[in-house]
This record gives structure tokens, C-alpha cells and sequence, in this order.
């Protein structure tokens, strides 16, 4: 469960990022984030990961006070949690094998499991035949899917999303957002910051719409 209490941010000398924030995922759906540049999406997912910190207000997640949690629990707490970004911060100099082994050889995973973690990861986004390329030989489609693999090579908890397809066309924007829905349905947790309004329309999931940094005619999922 991911669920925002009275959640405020903001920086000194700024206006409120997010604003009095109330927002429930349950556990093991899936739902969209939306919203115009600068509506606070970005902050959210950030406070999700600690990255930056709840103004005001309380932020649970899987049992977990977020807003409270001290600076030697983070690591640990983030471990739960997969992350992909828009520009895929791939290591253009390692293999794709060794960019989604990385998660794993940080936690002081065996290199055994490592080998079979990351085959599977690497199945899972249909890139077992391309785990020795280099980042520079796939395309853009296929560099976003060896994001979601080491997003997914922990098993996470949670798994979100900043604008995944923000630089995607339509076919291979349906083809990351449907590997998300995907990872939903196994039990996973899953949050996807987006502006593609056909998509949204689409898959037809929760949405949570932000104006402002505040929470605006959020819809549940049609029947």
C-alpha cells in the first residue's frame, strides 16, 4: 500500500510543489500518474524514494512511514523498490548483462544468482538475445527494456515509472506500458508517471491527475 496523508513540498523561497496531497495505491495495483510539466509528479515519485523529503504530512508505503525514516534504513528501504527513468541511464561501456547485473552485484548478490537473475529480467522484456550488446547497438525501444529489466532483476515490491515512454513512439509506447501491466498482474505494485493521454485512455487503470501539486479528478478503473 502506497498512501499519501496531507502530504506537502516545497523549498525555500518557492511556491508548494505538492499541496495537502491525499493519494492510495493498494497493494498490487496499478495506476497512472498524469499532469501537465511541473504539475509535482516528478517530486512525488522522488519523495516515494526518498530522494527528497515530506515538507508536512505522513507518507506510508508497505507498512513502511517514509516521512519519519531514518537516513541508515534508506538503502534497505529502496531495495524494495524498482525505478525507470524516461533516458534510461544505461553505462554505455558495459554489456547489457552488466548493466542489469549492477542492482545485484551492489546488494552482494552470489554471482550464481546473479547469472540466473538476470537471464530471466532479460526474458521477461524479450532481450535474451541481446545480453552482450552494448547499450549503443539497440534501439531506443530496447534500451528502455534493459531499464525495466534491472528495474525488475530485485523482484521490487513496487515499481515506478518517470515518463518510461516519453521519447517512444505509439507501437513501442504500448509495448513498455503493456510489460508494466504485466509486472501488475504477477502482484506487483506499479506507478507510472505519464502525458500520453491516448495511453491513458487506452489502458484504462486508475489515474491519479495532479494540477498545481494538487490531486485533481483522479478516476478509478472502468469496469
Amino acid at each position: 500500500m502506497i498512501e499519501f496523508i496531507n502530504v506537502t513540498k516545497h523549498y525555500p523561497g518557492r511556491h508548494h510543489v505538492l499541496r495537502e496531497l491525499n493519494l492510495k495505491l493498494p497493494t498490487g495495483q496499478m495506476a497512472l500518474l498524469t499532469g501537465p510539466s511541473g504539475a509535482g509528479k516528478s517530486t512525488l515519485l522522488k519523495l516515494l524514494l526518498r530522494l527528497e523529503d515530506v515538507s508536512h504530512g505522513t507518507l506510508m508505503v508497505n507498512g513502511v512511514d517514509v516521512s519519519t525514516l531514518k537516513k541508515r534504513h534508506i538503502p534497505a528501504y529502496r531495495r524494495r523498490i524498482g525505478v525507470v527513468f524516461q533516458d534510461h541511464k544505461l553505462l554505455m561501456d558495459r554489456d547489457v548483462f552488466n548493466n542489469v547485473a549492477l542492482t545485484l552485484q551492489v546488494s552482494g548478490v552470489s554471482g550464481k544468482q546473479i547469472q540466473s537473475r538476470v537471464r530471466a529480467a532479460l526474458e521477461k522484456v524479450g532481450l535474451g538475445n541481446r545480453i552482450h550488446n552494448l547499450p549503443a547497438t539497440l534501439s531506443g525501444g530496447e534500451q528502455q527494456r534493459v531499464g525495466i529489466a534491472r528495474a525488475i532483476v530485485h523482484t521490487p515490491e513496487i515499481l515506478l515509472a518517470d515518463e518510461p515512454t516519453g521519447n517512444l513512439d505509439d507501437s513501442l509506447s504500448t509495448e513498455i506500458l503493456d510489460l508494466f501491466r504485466d509486472f501488475h498482474q504477477h502482484g506487483t505494485t506499479v506507478l507510472v508517471a505519464t502525458h500520453d493521454q491516448s495511453q491513458v485512455e487506452r489502458l484504462g487503470l486508475p489515474v491519479f491527475h495532479l494540477e498545481q501539486g494538487m490531486l485533481q479528478n483522479s478516476k478509478e478503473k472502468s469496469a
